[in-house]
């Protein structure tokens, strides 16, 4: 299995965008594994001290064009052979930290609860690779479940250059805390080569991720990525050793809701053969709707359904 390796730099990253028109920084086969190093912040997050900065961070933040707010996010990756109308599948094998801190940042007139907090806060988190855990200010060492929050392909052309931080059918900024490695990503293409960018990345987060930010870090991220010509869907999926997960994105929460569960009706057709109504009442019975963020301008709801309750 070829294994190709994408540092993150000004010329490999795109800040605070997504654009069909951005050309790749790497094109690889359809099954081919790509190791891909992301890098997070703003200036004013850097810690002081003794932690460790990527240096190529510095780079980043001398040279890359931040007209859009935003995430960093290092590609795109083009895969040969990939179309419009078919998935990429992206098999995300490991995730790994890149440095030794994180930062969350309380933003007044931001997050959930936009008028609650009238002053800014910073803090730059110690995270410990080999315990797995973060130190909080207050003691608690909490277990790090590192995750891309931004994976995504380049959105239809039509749409031009958008913002990293709306998550829409093309994925991109979804934050679901559930996308650790052993984890697959299901993305409709839009365009030819399919335009695989990653960042955002997260030490940890709860479902919500109500403060605006999460333990946001470097990470080091390694996927197969797949064009999947036998699937064809318009909404990103996702799949974890134990459960299926569907998806939706919209400023209505609500409305998040009636998209991942419609879509959740249409994958039980799919997968089992269940009717409309069978698979809207094992939705009832079994399925769990989550809120996978509520900060984005676009929140999100997915929903969880356990592979064991399809099997015959």
């Amino acid at each position: 299995m070829p294994q190709h390796h994408l540092p993150a730099s000004p010329e490999t990253c795109a800040w605070g965008y997504f654009d069909a028109a951005r050309e790749p920084v790497l094109t690889v086969d359809s099954g081919d594994t790509v190791v891909i190093d992301s890098v997070s912040g703003p200036p004013e997050v850097l810690p002081g001290g003794d932690f460790h900065v990527p240096p190529e961070l510095y780079q980043i933040h001398e040279r890359c064009d931040r007209s859009t707010p935003g995430h960093i996010l290092t590609g795109p990756v083009a895969v040969r052979g990939a179309r419009p109308g078919q998935v990429l599948e992206v098999r995300i094998l490991d995730v790994a930290l890149r440095q030794d801190w994180g930062y969350n940042v309380i933003r007044p007139l931001a997050g959930t609860l936009p008028y609650d907090f009238e002053e800014a806060r910073l803090l730059n988190i110690p995270l410990d690779a080999k315990a797995g855990t973060a130190r909080l200010p207050w003691g608690l060492d909490l277990p790090l479940r590192p995750f891309f929050g931004v994976m995504g392909v380049a959105p239809p052309k039509g749409w031009g250059r958008i913002s990293s931080i709306q998550p829409r059918a093309h994925a991109g900024n979804i934050d679901n805390k559930e996308l650790v490695a052993g984890t697959t990503l299901y993305l409709p293409v839009f365009n030819d080569g399919a335009l695989f960018s990653c960042g955002d990345g997260h030490g940890a987060q709860g479902d919500g991720e109500v403060c605006i930010t999460a333990i946001e870090t470097a990470l080091r991220g390694t996927f197969q990525l797949i064009v999947r010509d036998d699937l064809s869907f318009a909404y990103p999926r996702a799949e974890t050793p134990t459960h299926h997960i569907t998806m939706g994105m919209d400023p209505d929460l609500d409305q998040c809701a009636v998209m991942a569960l419609r879509d959740m009706i249409v994958l039980l057709g799919e997968t089992v053969g269940l009717s409309r109504h069978d698979a809207y009442t094992l939705c009832s019975l079994a399925g769990d709707l989550r809120i996978t963020q509520t900060v984005n301008g676009c929140k999100g709801v997915h929903m969880m359904m356990a592979k064991d309750l399809l099997r015959r």
